[in-house]
């Protein structure tokens, strides 16, 4: 008797390759996912890279709200009830490869695996607790405290496996955004923190552990 074997869904393979409704894209530094105001109709998966999410007000004031990583989704607000447009604009920093995957296709996967479901919801529930701690950072801490939290976010210290301590490089004024407060400060912290070991910088930025002491000094 023949047995029809079907074969495991992996949500590995299926963030890593092309397929139906899903095509990998390259986009360079400087380059746009998408804008702000577009139609919000699919989610990118980045595999490798670094990318930021700005938004601008009705006056042309921007401001950069997150910095995202491999491993993380972009523009999961299209996956919304009703499709609306984009909110932000997600922006590459480095060079950056993706899986484009069609607002149809990732409603198909996430009812049918329920792996990937899993996997999504953890991402949702990690963004939004990330959203708030930045909350809480912003009202809370004072503005050396905030630059020290990126630095060690970007540098993905906390995450599983060894902390990619080198950040590509970013402009002071996007840290500013970040934070709250102006350039001046900014490259005054960063001056200070190289000054005591914490960092160095030369174009990109590396992380030493010790940056945490900032953080976790009262």
């Amino acid at each position: 008797m023949k047995e029809l074997i079907q074969a495991r869904f992996d949500p590995a393979v299926f963030l890593a390759q092309a397929g139906l409704g899903r095509r990998v894209v390259q986009v360079k530094p400087k380059r746009p996912f998408f804008s702000q105001g577009d139609p919000a109709d699919c989610v990118f998966y980045l595999q490798s890279g670094r990318a930021k999410l700005t938004v601008i007000s009705k006056e042309g004031k921007e401001a950069t709200i997150a910095l995202l990583s491999a491993g993380d989704f972009v523009g999961e607000e299209s996956m919304a009830g009703t499709p609306g447009l984009r909110m932000a604009t997600a922006t590459a920093i480095a060079p950056c490869t993706a899986l484009k995957i069609e607002r149809a296709e990732m409603i198909r996967v996430m009812h049918e695996e329920h792996t990937f479901s899993d996997l999504f919801l953890k991402f949702l529930l990690e963004r939004c607790m990330r959203a708030q701690a930045d909350l809480v950072d912003q009202l809370f801490n004072s503005s050396e405290k905030r630059l020290a939290r990126i630095l060690l976010l970007m540098a993905e210290f906390g995450k599983p496996g060894e902390p990619e301590t080198l950040i590509p490089k970013i402009s002071q004024e996007t840290l500013a955004e970040m934070i709250g407060t102006t350039r001046s400060r900014v490259s005054f912290f960063m001056n200070r923190f190289r000054k005591l070991g914490f960092i160095d910088y030369n174009g990109g930025i590396k992380v030493h552990k010790s940056l945490l002491n900032v953080v976790l000094h009262d």
